[in-house]
């Protein structure tokens, strides 16, 4: 190697060494706020809750809010909240960091509202929301499967499609696995970096997946503490997993999310969950209702069944009409319906069951009897639409192109909804 062609592969590497560490201290949280989030701790009419993160140096931080006028002078007649505070600390991959949540609360229905977190220098943009309806109106939710790899590089483009596609969407659910590897602070950092601006505009609905625990030294499943900081949820779940176990009202609509990953490797909280969800789909009084969990009860691959999971809590979803089951886990996208019984004949009830994939990972489908539908090496979002007693649920590729659909009609929540395939095209 001549010495033009050294200097050229030192600068090089000296080029790429710098850029490594700028991209590692992207993440470091700042006194500036980031990771702005909305949840729901309350109701989704009157309420809306929003979490943020700064760096130690911030001693309190607060939360400002009024009704969207369209004026300018935005700090005028604002009402302000001091927020909550929770220090994560104790990572080996992640710097400590203060996370701040506020509730704002006696909201109006279906208002829109402008509102930045921060204080004295250092305050965010002004982001908004709108509350939801005190009535049943139309309205409409993005799904999202799996981010988990190449989360800034590859996934960041699918929640950015999905929601140019559908910008009035009222809340997102991610069914799990948002990044690959438990306490690892750059990964969550790719993920708000994906959502962006999205996440403090559009609440979430996150349930947790198998990425996002890891075992302790004595075996012991342990939760990543970021869920905990940054996702402010109802709390209304079973006693120890009220971070992971919840359930929010948005209209005539219920959704369940429940953390598969506790069913699938501890009998204790399968036990727990199966008789929360009982009792919650019992009191139930909404007219459609969707579960969400990570792991599918009908898996995509042979391998990955959970025969044990969709033995136990197969029955509540049918003996309560359960509407829709969003699941992730297997990396591709599957839709069945009429579900096997045995070896032959089918049941035309019961839930439709979806698995889904937005991130870059991907599986291979190896032709599971249950499926109606079934892509592989695709990445898609999701977007449901509810109208009173009509249901449509649509599958998009990234590119924007529609590849599922089908609408189901209600009546009553003690029957099962009428299904009606609305793109037989996509058939395997």
């Amino acid at each position: 190697m001549n010495i033009l062609n050294k200097y050229i592969y030192s600068t090089a590497l000296i080029i790429v060494a710098a850029f490594t560490n700028i991209q590692a201290q992207d993440f470091a949280p700042k006194p500036f706020p980031d990771r702005v989030i909305l949840t729901w701790k309350g109701s989704t009419s009157l309420s809306q809750t929003v979490t943020w993160r700064t760096d130690t140096t911030i001693l309190g931080s607060k939360a400002q809010i009024k009704a969207e006028d369209s004026s300018p002078a935005l700090e005028d007649a604002i009402t302000t909240y001091d927020a909550s505070s929770r220090l994560l600390s104790g990572g080996e991959n992640y710097a400590v960091a203060k996370y701040h949540h506020v509730t704002f609360d006696n909201l109006k229905p279906g208002t829109v509202y402008a509102y930045r977190v921060g204080t004295g220098d250092y305050w965010s943009e002004w982001f908004q929301f709108t509350t939801a309806s005190d009535r049943d109106k139309p309205f409409s939710f993005i799904y999202l499967g799996d981010a988990q790899n190449d989360i800034r590089s590859k996934w960041s483009r699918v929640i950015r499609r999905a929601f140019s596609h559908e910008p009035n969407a009222r809340f997102i659910i991610h069914t799990g696995d948002l990044i690959n590897r438990s306490n690892n602070d750059k990964e969550w950092g790719e993920w708000h970096y994906g959502g962006g601006f999205i996440n403090g505009m559009v609440p979430s609905m996150p349930s947790p997946g198998n990425h996002e625990y890891v075992r302790d030294d004595k075996r012991k499943l342990i939760l990543d503490p970021h869920w905990g900081v940054q996702y402010t949820l109802p709390g209304n779940g079973p006693a120890g997993l009220e971070e992971s176990v919840y359930y929010i009202d948005y209209q005539n609509l219920r959704v369940i999310s429940l953390d598969s990953q506790m069913i699938i490797l501890d009998e204790a909280s399968a036990k727990v969950q199966y008789e929360w969800l009982e009792k919650v789909l019992k009191e139930n009084t909404k007219l459609w209702t969707v579960i969400t969990f990570h792991h599918p009860i009908f898996s995509t691959a042979k391998s990955r069944d959970n025969k044990e999971f969709r033995e136990r809590f197969k029955p509540l979803f049918d003996k309560y009409h359960i509407d829709l089951v969003l699941q992730g886990h297997d990396h591709t996208y599957s839709r069945g319906q009429n579900l096997p019984r045995g070896l032959s004949g089918r049941e035309a009830s019961g839930p439709v069951y979806l698995v889904s994939v937005a991130g870059p990972k991907m599986y291979k489908v190896d032709g599971a009897k249950w499926m109606n539908v079934s892509l592989e090496n695709t990445q898609l979002f999701q977007v449901i639409h509810i109208d009173g007693k009509n249901l449509k649920f649509e599958a998009y590729k990234t590119s924007g192109d529609l590849f599922d659909a089908f609408s189901l009609k209600k009546s009553s929540r003690e029957t099962a909804a009428e299904f009606t395939d609305m793109n037989p095209a996509a058939k395997q």
